[in-house]
């Protein structure tokens, strides 16, 4: 597919920052756009056409491609019926047929074609009693949450925006289509997708959406875990994870996450630090990369602080122990939210380990990394960055400093190939049961002290070596 998205078929210069509300007022007013559509999309607009039926591509795809950001799927709106579009094409899966979704299968790809329709009562915050179909477009771009997602385009038609879309893009503006107390009434997940889409978007959401959310976030509750989940994960991993503040503010999570909106009140009155818990971890998001366990690890890693808080005799505020606390959180936090098993291991490691501060030797950071996980001490170093970067500006030179020695030690440990694991070992318990032994936990516990010696003198992590020191430990024994 060539370059994408979008080309201007008007002769507008790109205007300054202070004028672009005013340039895309006066783009809107042309609507002259050509969006580049993939072949295969394009293809079935063309086979509905040529049908007498009237077709689109809509929503996240038009919105992107006037954002020049490459989208991710490629949907289409059509007045044809479900059975219609079925027997249009040779391929088809009826993945939400009930809703009037069938998806058409091009090659090797799949694109979701809907009919028209209008959404009946919701009674639940998310499933529509019943779903009319009409043959109106306008009608079925008037159900869409957003203003930047209720946009159809054709090379035939053009854009069509009822809702002043391609305006709210030029305001970098999230807005409900309509009133937004139906919309979230439509669905209640719309009110994270708000915060969600201004976080990727970098964009701030319109006072009456927002008002709206503030009032109606408790029916949040009524979303399914994994709705919850797969937003939270969204939002984190955006350009601006730290736009969690404003599901904070919203009040989004004293629904889905209250024990974030303990830190956010956490003083911490303490040389190490200058803000409170919650804007420490605001910051450490921004610090981290866009990686969707990292960015869970920062939110979580100091969810512990208020339990275990006490102030000094001099006024200073201490949080000993915080690090377990936090990683208790994280557990209950993510089994609650459903997120998988490896995921769960990985950040309660990274959140377990955050505070750690290995002496600047070999030694410390070997058996620090063995401690940790090899595979995860990559990944731990980049939290202590993001941990330390979000400190008391004071304080940041000097702990950094400390950090790169850590990161040149841990460097020379890998192109060295130190042994770090009992799998690194040059010897196993099959060697020892070889040597005489009997099978039973006794070999595991051998083993362990022969990889504790290695950790302290990687030379000495060879067969022959381990086995003479092997007998002579059975020995002492």
């Amino acid at each position: 597919m060539a370059e994408n998205l979008l080309r201007w078929n008007v002769d507008l210069k790109r205007p300054k920052t202070d004028e672009r509300a005013d340039w895309w007022k006066k783009l809107a007013e042309y609507k002259k756009l050509y969006i580049e559509i993939p072949e295969q999309a394009e293809r079935i607009l063309q086979v509905l056409h040529e049908n007498g039926y009237e077709a689109y591509v809509v929503g996240g795809c038009v919105r992107d491609s006037i954002l020049r950001r490459e989208p991710e799927d490629w949907d289409v709106t059509t007045s044809a019926s479900p059975q219609q579009v079925k027997s249009l094409f040779p391929r088809t899966v009826d993945t939400g047929i009930e809703h009037g979704t069938v998806t058409v299968l091009m090659g090797e790809e799949a694109f979701e074609v809907t009919t028209y329709r209008i959404d009946g009562v919701y009674e639940d915050c998310r499933h529509p009693k019943e779903v009319l179909f009409t043959a109106n477009l306008a009608e079925d771009l008037g159900r869409r949450d957003f203003t930047i997602n209720a946009m159809a385009y054709s090379r035939e038609s053009g854009l069509v925006d009822e809702f002043g879309g391609l305006e709210d893009l030029g305001n970098r503006v999230i807005r409900c289509v309509g009133d937004p107390a139906e919309r979230f009434s439509e669905d209640a997940l719309r009110m994270m997708r708000a915060v969600r889409f201004a976080a990727q978007l970098g964009f701030s959401v319109d006072s009456d959406t927002e008002a709206a959310i503030r009032k109606m976030a408790p029916n949040l509750a009524l979303i399914s875990a994994e709705r919850i989940r797969t937003e939270i994960v969204k939002l984190l991993i955006s350009p601006n994870p730290h736009w969690f503040r404003l599901a904070y503010e919203c009040g989004i999570t004293a629904v889905i996450m209250p024990e974030f909106d303990r830190i956010m009140l956490q003083r911490q009155n303490n040389p190490h630090h200058a803000y409170t818990t919650g804007e420490h971890t605001l910051l450490a998001l921004r610090n981290i990369p866009a990686e969707s366990t990292l960015r869970l690890t920062m939110l979580f890693h100091d969810m512990g602080k208020p339990e275990v808080f006490s102030t000094d005799a001099d006024g200073k505020d201490h949080f000993h122990g915080h690090a377990a606390h936090s990683e208790r959180i994280a557990l209950s936090i993510m089994k609650r939210l459903k997120f998988d098993n490896e995921t769960i291991r990985t950040v309660r490691s990274l959140v377990r380990n955050h505070s750690r501060y290995p002496q600047l030797s070999a030694q410390e950071v070997r058996v620090c990394a063995y401690e940790i996980g090899p595979e995860l001490f990559d990944d731990f170093l980049l939290v202590k960055r993001a941990d330390i970067t979000a400190h008391h500006p004071d304080i940041i030179p000097d702990t950094l400093h400390y950090l790169r020695e850590v990161e040149r030690i841990w460097r020379d440990i890998r192109q060295r190939g130190d042994c770090l694991s009992l799998r690194e070992l040059k010897l196993c318990g099959r060697d020892l049961i070889e040597d005489g032994m009997q099978p039973g936990p006794a070999i595991g516990a051998l083993l362990q002290k022969l990889l504790d010696e290695v950790l302290e003198r990687p030379e000495r992590n060879e067969r022959e070596y381990l086995l003479e020191r092997s007998r002579a430990l059975r020995a002492e024994a």
